[in-house]
């Protein structure tokens, strides 16, 4: 079976996206230049990791790719095997080398102390953008769901926090830490009042009164998700389990909170180095 034809053939399929499909091109007609005018039906494991090899090295003087884009280009391939061979000719074995896992950059207390420090200021505003900073790090919570939330949300009686998630995962309760309640508690008394404009049930709102987008948070916050990072890492340092943390998250997975496992690592030392006679 000639390659080029195949590719070709896959590559016209309507069940593609044209991004998808440009996406795909690139990735396979590379794989069909590398092939040649061996012909497809010949490909098997061997093969794959062979190509492997090829994209990890210097490629004829393009230079060598990073793990993901090997991972990605490898995926392209399979599909296209899958579609001209059929599944069973394409083996499931992992070629690609591990992407290795960035370990989240969290900001340590004082340094976030200062971040807030910050933001304190006069007028509504200033005191609202004080409040939604804390509540993202007193709850952990992604950007989405910081200005997802609505007044009901926020319970302080059980000083708890109601999370609607944004990334497809269960809504999920979390507590409502006595910095943010009382940051939310003025907010809501002397600043949300004057900015209110009409019936609106978001908690956090704009000048205009409507609710506010995640560009707002950006603004005030470089890189938010750094808040959640810090939220994750200071449990753990402060001695959480894993799955605890997993559940304050909204992890639907526990490998998804393990990229936290190199603090309580670090924890795990401290505590065996003070405690373990032959430590």
């Amino acid at each position: 079976m000639n390659a080029q034809l195949a590719a070709t053939k896959f590559l016209e399929s309507p069940a593609f996206a044209d991004t998808t499909r440009r996406a795909y091109r690139t990735d396979v007609e590379e794989f069909c230049r590398w092939l040649g005018d061996r012909d497809l039906e010949t490909v098997d494991v061997r093969t794959l990791v062979e190509y492997v090899g090829y994209l990890g090295s210097a490629r004829g003087g393009r230079g060598k790719l990073a793990p993901a884009s090997i991972s990605r280009k490898l995926a392209a391939v399979r599909a296209f095997l899958r579609h001209s061979l059929g599944s069973a000719r394409v083996p499931d074995a992992r070629l690609a080398p591990r992407v290795p896992r960035r370990l989240p950059d969290a900001p340590r207390e004082r340094e976030l102390d200062a971040e807030l420090a910050t933001l304190e200021g006069d007028g509504p505003l200033a005191l609202r953008n004080r409040a939604l900073v804390e509540l993202v790090y007193s709850a952990g919570l992604r950007s989405a769901e910081a200005v997802a939330l609505d007044l009901g949300d926020v319970d302080f009686e059980q000083e708890l926090v109601h999370v609607r998630s944004g990334k497809g995962a269960k809504d999920r309760v979390v507590p409502l830490g006595e910095e943010a309640a009382v940051w939310v508690a003025r907010y809501l008394r002397d600043a949300r009042p004057e900015l209110a404009r009409g019936a609106c049930d978001a908690l956090f709102i704009s000048a205009r009164g409507r609710r506010l987008d995640t560009s707002t948070l950006r603004r005030l916050i470089p890189h938010p998700h750094r808040l959640r990072h810090a939220f994750a890492t200071h449990l753990l340092e402060g001695g959480a389990d894993l799955r605890t943390i997993q559940e304050l998250l909204g992890h639907s997975s526990l490998s998804t909170t393990q990229m936290y496992s190199h603090v309580d690592a670090k924890r795990l030392r401290k505590v065996y180095d003070s405690a373990h006679p032959r430590s």
